[in-house]
C-alpha cells in the first residue's frame, strides 16, 4: 500500500514497552511494517509559539499536499504520450517516494535544526510558495501553447468550408501576378460534380475555358479552381451561389501561407520540447529510477542506506528532457521532501504540546500491509496506547479481541499523536 501512519508516544519506559508490544502484535498479525522515524531535537520556544505553529503547520501541510498533487498531474499532462513512465519521474532525492518516506532523514543543510522553529517553518513556507508561483507561470505558458496548437489543428481538420487551405493548395493552382485574371476556389457538392463541369464556364462572362481542376475533397464535396477576369468576380459569385456552388474566400499569399505553416511547425516543436526525452535519458530512468531498490530498515535498527542522487545531479543528467518536464521532476522532488519535513515538524510540535516537557517521545512510521487491515490496526494501536488518555478511553473501549490484554476502540479515537501520509493520491 502507498499509505503511511506517522505516530508518536512518550519515550518513557512504559511507552517504549508499549511500542515494542505494538511492533510485535502488528508483525505477528501481518498488519503493518514499522520503522523508526527520526526527528531532530528542535528549539522548543514558548508554549504560545508552539500553539501558533501547530495551526500554521496544519495549513502548510494541506498546501504542500495540494501542491505536489498538482505537480504530479502536470507531469501526467506533459507526458501525455508516455503516461506509463510517469512514476519513473515522480521521485524524491533520486529514489521512489515510498523509499524516501521509510528512510526519512532530516536535511540539516536546508533546514538547520538549531534555528528557531518559526524560522524553519518560514523557510519551508517560502520554498513551497516559490515553487507554486513558478508552477503557475510554467503551466500557464504550456497551456497557452497547447491551446494555440489545438486551434491551429482544428483549422486543419475541419471541412472545406472552414479548414485552413495552406496545406492543400500550391502556387501552381493559381494564376498570380496578373492585372486582369484571378483564380477562385469553389466548393462543389459531390452529387453536383458533373453539373459543375458542364456549367462553370457559362456561369458568367469571361471565365477561362477548361480552367477548373479538383484539388481536394472531403466527405461532402470537392474544392475546384476556376480562373476568370477580375471584373466579373461579383457576377460569378452570385451565379455560383444560385447553383449551390460556394466560392471560398481565399487569395493565395505565399508569405502568409509560409508563415502559417511555420507557426504550426513551431508550436508542434515547442510542445514536444516541453517533454522530449532522449534514449539516453530514458535508459537512465529505467535503470536508475524504476528499478532502484532500497533495503527497508526495521524498527529498532537505526542504520539507514544512503539516499539516491541529489536533485542537482538528477537535473544535470536530464539534459535530454524538455525544460518543463525537467523542472517538474526537480521541483516535485523538492516539494515532496519539504512536505515530509512538515510532517516531521507537526509530529514534534504536537508531541511536545500533548506530552509536555522535557522533550521525550518516540516517532514511528507504520505502513499498513493492506486496506482491509487498517481497521484492525487502528484497534490495536488504540488499545496499546489507551493509557495515554484513560478518561477518553474509559468511555470508548467496549470490546475485547483475541490478543490477551488488548481492547478494541473507536476508529476516531487517537490517544497518541497521529498523522496520515497517502501516496496513492499521486497515482
Amino acid at each position: 500500500m502507498s499509505e503511511f501512519w506517522l505516530i508518536s508516544a512518550p519515550g518513557d519506559k512504559e511507552n517504549l514497552q508499549a511500542l515494542e508490544r505494538m511492533n510485535t502484535v502488528t508483525s505477528k498479525s501481518n498488519l503493518s511494517y514499522n520503522t523508526k522515524f527520526a526527528i531532530p531535537d528542535f528549539k522548543v520556544g514558548t508554549l504560545d509559539s508552539l500553539v501558533g505553529l501547530s495551526d500554521e503547520l496544519g495549513k502548510l501541510d494541506t498546501f504542500a499536499e495540494s501542491l505536489i498533487r498538482r505537480m504530479a498531474q502536470s507531469v501526467v499532462d506533459v507526458m501525455e504520450d508516455s503516461k506509463g513512465k510517469v512514476h519513473e519521474n515522480l521521485l524524491a532525492n533520486g529514489v521512489d517516494l515510498t523509499s524516501f518516506v521509510t528512510h526519512f532523514e532530516w536535511d540539516m543543510a536546508k533546514y538547520p535544526a538549531k534555528q528557531p522553529l518559526v524560522s524553519v517553518v518560514d523557510t519551508l513556507a517560502k520554498q513551497l510558495a516559490q515553487i507554486e508561483m513558478d508552477l503557475k507561470s510554467r503551466t500557464a505558458a504550456y497551456s497557452a501553447l497547447k491551446m494555440n496548437l489545438e486551434n491551429l489543428e482544428k483549422k486543419s481538420t475541419g471541412n472545406l468550408f472552414t479548414r485552413t487551405l495552406s496545406d492543400i493548395v500550391s502556387k501552381e493552382d493559381f494564376v498570380l501576378d496578373s492585372e486582369y485574371l484571378i483564380t477562385l476556389l469553389v466548393i462543389v457538392p459531390k452529387p453536383s460534380y458533373a453539373q459543375w463541369q458542364k456549367t462553370y464556364e457559362s456561369l458568367s462572362d469571361m471565365v477561362v475555358p477548361r480552367s477548373t481542376k479538383l484539388i481536394a475533397e472531403d466527405n461532402e464535396g470537392g474544392l475546384f479552381t476556376v480562373t476568370l477576369f477580375r471584373k466579373v468576380i461579383d457576377d460569378f459569385k452570385t451565379k455560383a451561389k444560385e447553383n449551390k456552388f460556394t466560392v471560398r474566400e481565399f487569395y493565395y499569399d505565399e508569405k502568409e501561407i509560409k508563415r502559417e505553416r511555420e507557426e504550426m511547425t513551431r508550436l508542434l516543436s515547442d510542445k514536444k520540447q516541453q517533454y522530449q526525452t532522449s534514449c539516453v535519458a530514458l535508459k537512465k530512468g529505467s535503470t536508475t529510477y524504476r528499478d532502484h531498490k532500497v533495503k527497508v530498515t526495521p524498527l529498532g535498527n537505526p542504520d539507514r542506506p544512503t539516499a539516491g542522487q541529489t536533485d542537482r545531479e538528477r537535473e544535470s543528467e536530464g539534459e535530454g528532457e524538455g525544460p518543463l518536464l525537467r523542472w517538474l521532476k526537480v521541483n516535485f522532488s523538492e516539494a515532496f521532501i519539504a512536505w515530509i519535513h512538515i510532517k516531521a515538524l507537526r509530529v514534534f510540535v504536537e508531541s511536545v504540546l500533548r506530552y509536555g516537557l522535557p522533550v521525550n517521545f518516540q516517532a514511528v512510521l507504520l505502513q499498513p500491509h493492506k486496506k482491509s487491515a487498517t481497521k484492525r490496526l487502528r484497534e490495536v494501536l488504540n488499545s496499546v496506547f489507551h493509557h495515554l488518555d484513560e478518561v477518553a478511553a474509559a468511555s470508548i473501549l467496549d470490546a475485547s479481541v483475541e490478543i490477551p490484554g488488548l481492547q478494541l476502540s473507536n476508529q476516531d479515537y487517537f490517544p497518541y499523536v497521529y498523522f496520515h501520509i497517502d501516496l496513492s493520491l499521486l497515482d
